[in-house]
């Protein structure tokens, strides 16, 4: 027994394609505008306002000058040797602890000028901005160890007599040539090496 075959059936699909138009870009603008700024509610303020710096009147700083008087405390005689044993002391503390102010300091000439006055030698005026920072515990600190509290300070800038020479072997070696004049014909037969 056979089934007949049953043909498909054939069924038409129709795709509709949707007809293509050329767009025309200046034609096609799309324009959005919106109400509310995109970046932060309007509730919230920065705390700063450009009109009130604007309008800002400069104010006067004043400056109060405590003037302790000197009559009733302690005015002890202190040496040179005081001066610059203390000195030292306060650069070996710098050394440790701060490192970049005991470089800019460790130049400067502290001298007794007279009874109650220091004279303070400094190279230049970076270094005494970095002097300045650690002036005020040091002559405070010297001032009651020596119990002496009417110690003036002079600062003078002195370029010339604090310059550090560099001092090679070399130049060592052109002294020594100076004082005798038989050695630059011993290193020229020689050829010392003196780097």
């Amino acid at each position: 027994m056979k089934i007949p075959e049953v043909a498909p059936e054939k069924k038409e699909i129709k795709v509709e394609q949707p007809s293509v138009q050329p767009i025309n870009t200046q034609e096609a603008e799309i324009k959005k505008t919106t109400n509310k700024p995109l970046s932060k509610p309007t509730g919230i303020s920065s705390g700063f306002s450009i009109n009130s710096f604007l309008n800002k009147e400069e104010k006067v700083e004043t400056t109060e000058n405590i003037a302790v008087k000197t009559e009733n405390l302690p005015q002890n005689h202190f040496t040179d040797t005081d001066l610059q044993m203390e000195w030292k002391i306060m650069l070996k503390q710098l050394q440790m602890k701060n490192t970049f102010v005991f470089n800019a300091v460790k130049t400067f000439k502290l001298e007794k000028k007279e009874e109650n006055k220091i004279k303070v030698l400094f190279p230049s005026d970076s270094a005494k901005v970095e002097f300045d920072k650690v002036s005020g515990e040091f002559f405070n600190h010297f001032r009651r160890k020596v119990q002496n509290y009417t110690i003036e300070i002079e600062y003078v800038r002195d370029v010339e007599n604090l310059k550090i020479e560099v001092v090679t072997k070399r130049k060592i070696f052109e002294k020594f040539i100076e004082k005798n004049p038989l050695l630059k014909d011993l290193d020229d037969l020689m050829k010392f090496d003196l780097t």
